[in-house]
């Protein structure tokens, strides 16, 4: 894990992939967005989509699944090397968060983080403010979920 200061716009790091299957876009859908092209097969194929398709609320859960579990990698890293453990603090907040494409039964999302800005904290010296664009790409390499988010990140001190 890298401090503020050692961070570069277009830094990217790839996070984790995830097959969606029927099962698992039905049973998230059940407890979270029991919209019919979600949750009913026959009442897909009848809607606009053509056939179900995974709720978008489950993409992004997907993105923070990932998310936490790469840094948890990093993390463990960083401890059997001996350096130290970079904090990460609270997100002020998500912009412009885009369903591209529907993502259905089968297709394996590839879900990626690139810093696209960085700037010191005025209120708290110790803490940077760092923008990132997440983004996830199908099996075809088409973007189907994307958005802008910040995070405070620990600085050197």
């Amino acid at each position: 894990m890298k401090y503020f200061e050692d961070l570069a716009v277009g830094d990217t790091d790839e996070i984790g992939a995830f097959t969606f299957s029927a099962e698992n876009i039905k049973r998230f859908a059940a407890l979270y967005d029991p919209q019919p092209f979600h949750v009913d097969e026959a009442a897909a194929a009848a809607s606009h989509f053509g056939g179900l398709v995974a709720s978008g609320w489950q993409v992004a859960a997907v993105w923070m699944k990932l998310l936490v579990a790469h840094q948890e990698v990093e993390i463990a890293r960083a401890r059997q090397l001996g350096k130290p453990v970079v904090k990460l603090g609270p997100s002020p907040g998500f912009r412009n968060m885009v369903w591209a494409r529907p993502v259905r039964a089968g297709d394996t999302l590839r879900y990626s983080v690139e810093v696209t800005g960085k700037k010191e904290s005025a209120s708290r010296p110790e803490w940077g403010i760092v923008s990132m664009l997440s983004s996830a790409l199908n099996q075809h390499g088409e973007q189907a979920f994307r958005f802008e988010g910040t995070v405070f990140w620990e600085r050197r001190g």
